[in-house]
C-alpha cells in the first residue's frame, strides 16, 4: 500500500489517519499532509472533535523515516527533516477542537511525541513506548517537550537515556501518557468512538477555551521547536551517527 493521509467526518466526528508500508515510519511529505490536514479539519464548523490514528493493527508510528535520516547531508536539510514532527505536534497544539488519539500498537521517538500531543489518549495493552533517539546519536529533541508536558520531566528522561527499553502500555498510563488502556482493539475502537460521542454533547466554546488552558505556556513552542530541531539536524551529520546509520543502509 501506498502512503496516506486520509480523513472522514461523521456524526460532527473527525477521524484523521496517517499510514506507511514501514511500519507507520513517516517520512517528511506525510508529515507536512498531516500537519495541514489537522489544521484544516480543526477549523471546520461541522467539526466538534478530531480522533487522531494510524492506519493497520500493529505499529501505530514507528518514528521518523530511516531512509530521509539517512539521506541527510548538510545542516539545513536535517532542521527541516526534523521540523516534520515539530510542525505536527504544533499543528495540534493550536488546533481549536480536542483531538482524541488512538493508539493501536508500539510507538517509537516522534511517534510518542505526538501520541503526547493528543488532548486525551487510549490505548490497547500492546502499545509500548519507545525512545530511540540516543541510540543513534542524536536525541529527542523536537518531541522531548510534548512528552515532558504529559509525563514529567522524571518519566520523560526515563525512557530518553533508557534508549533501548520498550516501556509497557501500562507504564505509560501511570505516567500520564495514556488516559486508558484496553485489552483488545476491539474495545479501543468502541471506547475511543464512545467517548468522542460524548464530548460533541458539550459545549464546543467551553471546550476551545479547556484546550486553551490545557495548553497555556506553549506559546514559544514554534521557536522552541524549530531551536530544537537544528540541534538534531546537527547532531545527525555527527561521525558517530553516520556510523550508527550505517548499519540500517
Amino acid at each position: 500500500m501506498e502512503p496516506y493521509v486520509k480523513h472522514h467526518i461523521q456524526e460532527n466526528i473527525a477521524t484523521i489517519e496517517f499510514f506507511h508500508p514501514e511500519q507507520n515510519s513517516l517520512p517528511g511529505a506525510v508529515l507536512a499532509e498531516l500537519a495541514q490536514t489537522i489544521t484544516e479539519v480543526g477549523q471546520r464548523d461541522d467539526v466538534k472533535v478530531i480522533i487522531l490514528q494510524s492506519g493497520g493493527d500493529r505499529t501505530f508510528c514507528a518514528g521518523a523515516s530511516f531512509k530521509e535520516l539517512i539521506a541527510i547531508n548538510d545542516a539545513a536539510t536535517g532542521k527541516v527533516f526534523f521540523s516534520g514532527f515539530a510542525n505536527v505536534i504544533n499543528a495540534m497544539r493550536k488546533c481549536p477542537k480536542f483531538i482524541i488519539g488512538r493508539i493501536q500498537g508500539k510507538t517509537v521517538g516522534g511517534g510518542v511525541g505526538i501520541a503526547a500531543a493528543t488532548d486525551y489518549c487510549m490505548a490497547t495493552q500492546f502499545a509500548a513506548i519507545k525512545l530511540s533517539e540516543l541510540n543513534v546519536g542524536i536525541g529527542p529533541f523536537v518531541v522531548s517537550p510534548a512528552i515532558e508536558r504529559k509525563m514529567g520531566v522524571s518519566a520523560t528522561s526515563q525512557i530518553a537515556i533508557d534508549a533501548n527499553t520498550f516501556y509497557e502500555a501500562s507504564w505509560a498510563r501511570e505516567k500520564g501518557l495514556f488516559a486508558q488502556v484496553f485489552p483488545t482493539l476491539e474495545e479501543l475502537d468502541a471506547a475511543v468512538w464512545a467517548f468522542a460521542q460524548h464530548l460533541c454533547t458539550y459545549n464546543p466554546e467551553a471546550m476551545l477555551e479547556m484546550k486553551k488552558v490545557f495548553w497555556r505556556g506553549t506559546d514559544d513552542w514554534d521557536t522552541l521547536l524549530a531551536e530544537r530541531a537544528a540541534i538534531s539536524g546537527r547532531l545527525v551529520l555527527s561521525d558517530f551517527t553516520k556510523q550508527k546509520l550505517e548499519k540500517f543502509k
